[in-house]
């Protein structure tokens, strides 16, 4: 077995097969790294300048190392095996996107630090009950919502589901990629 790929190493990949500096790019992407990545660490403070870092398809299982970085406005870690919001909290202030899909996260504790937040992919994860969805509550601008295929809501039909999201998160502007618009027009006739 391979040993797993450390964030140092991907970092100089990307430099490598894009003949670019890594602490001058503000896009940058390790997702799909074999061996995988299995652990975020402080080699990830050189991205000094990065606002979207792209970790998707790996084997991490904890949220670390970003700490400073001060312009992260969008994190993508789908499909790892993450199972908290934990290690967000530096970065509360100003990420705006967080895509974390495919992941094992069942419980929404310490998303009150996403004070920034406006869109949270969370689609395929293992949230199963309302006390942990009413969480999403703590997110104070979040509009674009991702939740399809957590356990909660397949055992409710479609409409119902988008009318419960929609009494809990009033503000939410899109839900399931389906603009709320057209969802609550639905609604009316049903």
């Amino acid at each position: 077995m391979a040993k797993p790929t450390s964030c140092k190493e991907a970092i100089q990949r990307w430099e490598e097969k894009t003949g670019l500096v890594a602490s001058e790019q503000k896009d940058i992407n390790l997702s799909f790294q074999w061996p995988p990545i299995e652990k975020m660490d402080n080699s990830l403070a050189v991205l000094i300048n990065v606002e979207k870092l792209s970790l998707s398809t790996n084997a991490i299982e904890k949220i670390s190392g970003i700490n400073s970085l001060k312009y992260l406005r969008i994190l993508s870690m789908s499909r790892n095996n993450i199972k908290t919001f934990s290690g967000l909290e530096a970065v509360g202030d100003h990420l705006e996107e967080l895509w974390i899909s495919y992941n094992l996260i069942e419980k929404i504790k310490g998303v009150n630090v996403l004070k920034a937040l406006k869109v949270l992919y969370m689609g395929n994860n293992l949230v199963k009950d309302w006390a942990e969805f009413n969480r999403l509550q703590e997110i104070p601008n979040l509009q674009d919502l991702k939740f399809i295929n957590n356990p909660l809501c397949e055992n409710m039909d479609v409409e119902s589901w988008r009318a419960q999201v929609i009494k809990r998160l009033p503000g939410l502007k899109k839900l399931d990629a389906i603009p709320i618009v057209y969802a609550m027009r639905f609604l009316q006739y049903i």
